[in-house]
């Protein structure tokens, strides 16, 4: 790769172990302890806070972002379901970062140093959606959100409801509870591993100073629709192990040397190293010091081009590998499909219209943003 990355971080071997584990965690009860047990080992989880909380900065301070990018990368090559907890983590370290209280802070800062996994869990049960009441010193949640990945890992999840205005206030809330989660629900052909499911928060009390923020701050710019960067890099990693495994299989066939094979090749690489360099751009800038709001249009735009890239590496390895890209239980089957459910991730149509509208309003050339 072409990163500068820090010296002091087993790289490749965090992605090795993660990655010889992966079959294995491939169900419904799949269990990422170990992997979040190893990123904790390895001060993966710390590292997302800020140096003065003792931290490395990653996604949540400018030195740290190329870092960040690389973690997530790596992860998403070696389990994609790994990478999904860890970029929630990072994310939820992020948003304690911007908008809690110094006191909120400060204890968040001493769980993460103690272990502590965090996770942003934003969909709501349609029929139930979470909401809150203030009493006095305390906040009385109810609710459930759904979708909630790493159920019986996550330590803490941020979380959010309406408050002012509609506008969505967020919370921090411990979900160890194990009775109040419920993974019975996630069906889904990808991603199985990460234990997505329903929390139940109804009658969780909290301390006012759980809240992070004013109503409204989840929506400022470039923090919100700007970190599509964080979760897009760990598609990336996913796509570049495909990659990586098509390449493996055409050469233990000897197919190689095919032209039409060659072309499939080149299109997965170009495609590839266009969506790292624009997510190099959005990380950088997005999490740049003083960074713009319109710089979260840069980072839907890099969705764009990552989605794409993603697309055209699972075509391309189905048409290189034809039925042998289908055959249950082996890497390329468990990766594909993984990848094509995280690409759902997240209302992408919304997120398309938005930068399109910046781009008609603005009419700038993208090296503009």
């Amino acid at each position: 790769m072409h990163d500068a990355l820090p010296a002091d971080v087993d790289w490749a071997g965090v992605r090795n172990v993660i990655a010889s584990r992966a079959a294995n965690a491939d169900r419904y009860d799949g269990d990422l302890g170990p992997d979040v047990d190893l990123l904790r080992s390895e001060g993966w989880l710390r590292a997302c806070l800020k140096r003065d909380d003792g931290g490395r900065g990653w996604g949540t301070e400018p030195g740290g972002a190329q870092a960040a990018l690389s973690a997530l990368r790596i992860l998403g090559r070696a389990n994609l379901s790994a990478a999904r907890l860890f970029e929630g983590h990072m994310n939820a370290v992020k948003l304690v970062a911007l908008y809690g209280h110094p006191a909120l802070r400060r204890n968040v800062a001493e769980d993460v140093r103690n272990g502590a996994l965090l996770g942003v869990w934003g969909a709501d049960e349609p029929d139930n959606p979470l909401g809150f009441s203030r009493e006095m010193d305390t906040v009385r949640l109810t609710g459930a959100k759904r979708f909630a990945s790493g159920l019986g890992l996550v330590d803490y999840a941020v979380v959010s409801a309406p408050g002012l205005d509609g506008q969505p206030q967020l919370i921090l809330a411990p979900v160890g509870d194990a009775p109040r989660a419920d993974a019975s629900g996630w069906r889904m052909a990808g991603m199985q591993a990460t234990r997505s499911g329903r929390y139940d928060f109804h009658d969780l009390i909290l301390a006012t100073g759980d809240l992070l923020g004013q109503p409204g701050d989840y929506l400022r710019e470039p923090h919100f629709e700007g970190g599509v960067w964080r979760y897009c890099a760990a598609h990336l990693g996913g796509a570049e192990a495909l990659y990586q495994e098509m390449l493996e299989a055409l050469s233990a066939r000897g197919r190689t040397e095919d032209s039409d094979q060659r072309r499939r090749i080149v299109a997965c690489a170009t495609a590839l190293e266009t969506a790292r360099l624009w997510l190099t751009r959005c990380a950088l800038e997005v999490e740049g010091p003083d960074a713009a709001e319109s710089k979260a249009t840069l980072s839907l735009l890099g969705r764009e081009v990552v989605e794409n890239a993603c697309r055209t590496v699972i075509d391309q390895v189905d048409r290189a590998l034809g039925m042998a890209a289908h055959e249950q239980g082996s890497p390329i089957e468990r990766i594909k499909r993984d990848l094509a459910l995280f690409l759902c991730q997240a209302a992408p149509d919304a997120k398309r219209e938005r930068a399109a509208s910046v781009l008609v309003s603005s009419g700038r050339l993208v090296e503009g943003l």
